[in-house]
């Protein structure tokens, strides 16, 4: 990650004014477009996206009631309390270790990693990646605050609770699922069909999910890896919604190294949840070929994601180059997958 600059914090501290969320229920996407951008080495167009993407965000909510161990329960999954929420996680980091603090509210939060369509998680992965690989300061501690304060504010549980004991791999898994029948919808309209979907509970409950936490992190990562190229064959469904169903994943996998080890195995269930809804949501019934990405090098795929300007593009060719690193010699279908996500998105927005 660039670090010279000081781009990422200037871009935090700006977005920081904002609000989470704009237009009734649409996420602000920033603080994660803004960190992919640095980490993949376009710092240089930082402020100069967020000059175009600033305009359509809104003030920070006013605060309501101040958020106590006493009364936090209450307030969970409140969104009209994100503000309060916020103020409640700026506290508490400036008075503990921010791990430690993610230790105690993660296994409070995971359940709730449906909420905004699963962004906050997104986004407290982005914010715990720079805390690993760049360090603490306090532009990168208030965006973690405010990430948690965003995904408390946003908890909300699937309709149905998912105990993956089978003996599936993630790919097979995922290419059993199916589709929900009434398509086009939001996500609160499409969770609340899953119940009734067919083979959707039974098909995600078919997932092997192992004790041993490092067995665990090597099977999310294996599930990031599949709906990154699940998203080459179906993104077609909907290019922007089906994004989620690698990126949230990815964002639990890249927070992994922050956690005890003994939540690594409830992490890798509780991903692979969001991520079999969403694809049961939002992936095309039959496959189209994506766009070959043979000839073309990582970062340039990068390079035109930001050039296409689309938060979801940008954070999901941020994914995709995680797994490209990862793959086999001459393996570029993740690649395929985030030119996919240009081409699909542009069409769409």
């Amino acid at each position: 990650m660039e670090t010279t600059s000081g781009t990422l914090d200037e871009a935090l501290l700006r977005l920081h004014t904002s609000g989470p969320e704009f237009s009734g229920y649409l996420s602000n996407h920033g603080p994660m477009a803004v960190e992919a951008m640095v980490r993949n080495g376009q710092a240089r167009t930082v402020h100069r996206w967020l000059d175009t993407y600033a305009h359509k965000l809104e003030d920070v909510p006013a605060p309501q009631t101040r958020i106590t161990d006493a009364n936090w329960q209450e307030a969970l999954g409140d969104p009209s309390r994100v503000t309060d929420w916020t103020r409640h996680f700026t506290g508490q980091v400036a008075e503990r270790p921010w791990r430690e603090l993610l230790a105690e509210w993660w296994p409070r939060l995971l359940p709730g990693i449906a909420g905004a369509a699963t962004h906050p998680v997104i986004r407290v992965g982005h914010a715990v990646r720079s805390l690993l690989t760049e360090g603490e300061d306090d532009a990168r501690i208030a965006e973690f605050a405010h990430a948690l304060g965003y995904w408390a504010a946003r908890h909300l549980l699937l309709p149905a609770t998912v105990h993956p004991t089978g003996s599936a791999t993630p790919a097979e898994a995922l290419s059993a699922l199916p589709r929900i029948p009434e398509r086009g919808v939001t996500p609160l309209d499409g969770y609340a069909q899953l119940p009734a979907t067919p083979g959707w509970l039974s098909t995600t409950e078919s997932l092997h999910i192992p004790d041993a936490p490092e067995a665990a992190r090597e099977g999310l990562t294996t599930l990031v890896r599949a709906a990154t190229l699940n998203y080459a064959d179906h993104g077609h469904g909907n290019g922007i919604m089906l994004v989620h169903a690698a990126t949230a994943p990815n964002a639990v996998l890249r927070t992994l190294p922050a956690l005890p080890r003994e939540l690594w195995a409830s992490s890798f269930a509780v991903a692979w949840a969001a991520a079999s809804a969403i694809t049961t949501l939002y992936a095309a019934d039959t496959p189209r070929r994506a766009p070959d990405a043979s000839t073309v090098a990582p970062e340039e795929v990068f390079a035109r994601a930001v050039a296409h300007g689309n938060e979801h593009a940008i954070k999901f060719a941020d994914t995709a180059l995680d797994v490209a690193a990862t793959s086999e010699d001459g393996d570029t279908r993740a690649l395929s997958a985030a030119l996919n996500a240009v081409e699909l998105i542009d069409q769409e927005a």
